[in-house]
């Protein structure tokens, strides 16, 4: 972590005899600022905290220019990077419970994702998984976006055989129900994806809401764009802050943080429900993209695999079985709400 001393606290100094540090805390981002929704909500992050605090100081970085996406959980627990904003989704290959806290298959919507993180036992249990895996983090929930589509392919899909052989980028839990249905998986970094799509290295992708997917140009190969979004109903982001460049911090920062990402998880969510019909429309009446809804005998498919995969999952870790235990009796009880409040679709 850089200290600078801030010219009007050195002037206080001079006057009181004590002086205070504003710490800039440089950021590593999974997201490019130039992707809307997902890039912008680190950048909006680093700019509320900013603009709040005269006790922590942010600076925010792309994919890459300190660290890969992929590598930087490690590089914030080893204090070579001061904190990362992320998914905790990418570290499913580290940690079998990772994306129990970024996306669920036929899992909750973002309200009842929330409510499970900020007044159940989700926020704790997630840092729990960081510490009991040995990790010099602490994660603080900083965004969460609504439904994703559910992938684009460059040809129709009708049945689960049409599904068999195919190579598809796919992103978490909902790669191994991919897998389970015949489909071979790989996890690529944004900037890969469209390359991989061109020259055929892969057949199909998902990646995030229309918005976003806009942005990679996907509609430019693969013309079948396949929704509701199953694999994720929602998804949550975190700040990671290095442990102890997070305890150096003074009680007052660490509160601001923490507004600044309650503040996040607002604007992040509302800029995608607001944003996101503009480029369904574009990309049905300029691009050729044609919007398909799965059968019910297709999701039908794809919950019956992943009921296969978290029993597999549950099975074989302990910490994985605690999560999804916790989630599933808290979604029980908020069923009993959500069945009776909300209209029907």
């Amino acid at each position: 972590m850089k200290s600078k001393l801030i010219t009007a606290a050195v002037s206080l100094a001079a006057l009181t005899g004590s002086a205070s540090a504003q710490d800039a805390l440089e950021m590593t981002s999974a997201f490019g600022q130039n992707l809307p929704i997902l890039g912008t909500a680190a950048t909006d992050f680093v700019a509320k905290i900013n603009s709040i605090s005269s006790d922590v100081e942010f600076e925010h970085f792309d994919p890459g220019k300190l660290v890969p996406t992929l590598e930087a959980l490690d590089a914030v627990s080893s204090g070579s990077v001061d904190a990362a904003y992320a998914t905790s989704g990418y570290w499913q290959g580290k940690i079998g419970a990772a994306s129990l806290f970024a996306a669920v298959p036929f899992g909750p919507e973002a309200g009842e994702f929330m409510g499970w993180i900020l007044y159940d036992d989700g926020a704790a249990l997630w840092q729990e998984m960081y510490d009991s895996n040995g990790y010099n983090v602490v994660a603080t929930p900083c965004g969460v976006i609504a439904p994703e589509t559910s992938g684009w392919f460059k040809k129709e899909i009708n049945s689960v055989e049409d599904l068999q052989g195919l190579n598809m980028r796919f992103f978490g839990l909902g790669a191994k129900v991919m897998q389970k249905l015949g489909v071979s998986t790989s996890l690529l970094g944004a900037s890969d994806i469209f390359p991989a799509l061109e020259r055929g290295a892969i057949d199909a992708t998902e990646f995030s809401m229309p918005k976003i997917d806009a942005r990679l140009g996907f509609h430019k190969i693969a013309k079948f764009n396949y929704f509701p979004g199953w694999h994720q109903p929602s998804t949550l982001f975190e700040l990671l802050i290095n442990r102890d460049v997070y305890e150096d911090l003074s009680d007052t920062a660490k509160s601001q943080i923490e507004v600044a990402c309650l503040a996040n998880i607002m604007t992040n969510l509302a800029e995608g429900e607001a944003t996101n019909y503009a480029a369904m429309v574009d990309n049905t009446e300029n691009n050729g993209v044609i919007l398909k809804q799965w059968s019910p005998e297709m999701l039908a498919a794809f919950e019956g695999a992943w009921d296969e995969v978290v029993a597999e999952l549950a099975d074989g870790d302990p910490f994985f079985q605690k999560v999804w235990n916790d989630l599933q009796e808290y979604r029980a009880g908020y069923a009993v709400w959500s069945k009776n409040i909300y209209l029907p679709r």
